[in-house]
């Protein structure tokens, strides 16, 4: 029996990798998933077999239900926490153990909420970044909420990656595993090149504490966290959602949705048209 997804975590470390473990492993190398979504899959099979300690080859479709249940009403865990636990049971099941099952009724996924994104205004956004103490950390939050980037992209940012003569900002291998180009304001432009000299990066834009890294993800959120505490304003604020504020400026701004701009790009149309709904309630 495979024991390492039901296994310990103290004990994990010590035994040897399974076949079961390693075939998963493989089998999401081989379609270019992305290490974090590997070690998410892992993660999220690994809490299914301890659950029932057990391995997953020899569970079924009612104990699949039965830890649903679980995590729903037990753990009461947001729908979007849960699809993350589906995602992972049906590639196990669908790709590593070949179950010939029709995946959206033994797994199903929970319907997630549409909720409009609660927004700050241009007011709200220059009182928290001026409680960003540090340079860096209000740079690369600037850079966020200015290009729309995501946290992860941001950070990841080479100086080379900024484009003065385009006026875009390239964006490598961002969600999905894709790279873009996002636009690159004078006003972002400026700031980025008034940070430059305090450090003078040569390869990441925003070096980290190790030589040669660049900073972390959960040096950004820590520093936004801090920040949103000091300027006390009720909304909340996460690096993530700064990066939705530019688009929406841009719509409240009566700019077409069919119309080309480069700041919607990796935004989904979905998240477009909840932006604008969003719009019209303050008309």
């Amino acid at each position: 029996m495979e024991k390492l997804f039901a296994a310990k975590p103290f004990l994990a470390k010590k035994l040897s990798m399974t076949s079961l473990r390693r075939r998963m492993i493989e089998d999401m190398q081989v379609r270019n998933l992305s290490s974090q979504t590997q070690a998410t899959y892992v993660q999220q099979v690994s809490l299914f077999a301890r659950h029932f300690n057990k391995s997953p080859e020899v569970l079924g479709p009612e104990e699949i239900r039965s830890y649903q249940v679980y995590l729903t009403n037990e753990k009461k865990l947001a729908p979007s926490s849960i699809i993350i636990a589906v995602a992972a049971l049906r590639f196990l099941y669908k790709v590593t153990l070949r179950k010939d099952w029709r995946l959206e009724e033994i797994i199903p996924s929970p319907k997630k909420p549409q909720k409009l994104p609660i927004v700050l205004s241009p007011e709200e956004v220059l009182r928290f970044l001026a409680c960003v103490r540090n340079i860096k950390h209000r740079t690369i939050l600037t850079t966020c909420y200015a290009a729309g980037l995501r946290v992860s992209e941001a950070s990841c940012l080479k100086v080379t990656d900024i484009d003065s003569e385009r006026m875009v900002i390239r964006v490598r291998q961002g969600k999905g595993r894709k790279d873009r180009d996002v636009m690159l304001s004078p006003k972002l432009l400026e700031i980025l090149r008034a940070w430059w000299p305090v450090n003078k990066p040569k390869g990441w834009l925003f070096p980290g504490d190790l030589i040669g890294s660049h900073i972390s993800r959960f040096t950004v959120e820590a520093a936004c966290h801090k920040a949103h505490q000091r300027c006390r304003i009720l909304k909340p604020i996460t690096p993530h959602s700064l990066r939705h504020y530019p688009e929406f400026w841009t719509i409240q701004d009566k700019l077409e949705v069919s119309a080309p701009n480069p700041l919607l790009t990796g935004l989904g149309a979905a998240s477009v048209c909840r932006l604008t709904r969003h719009s019209r309630h303050l008309d």
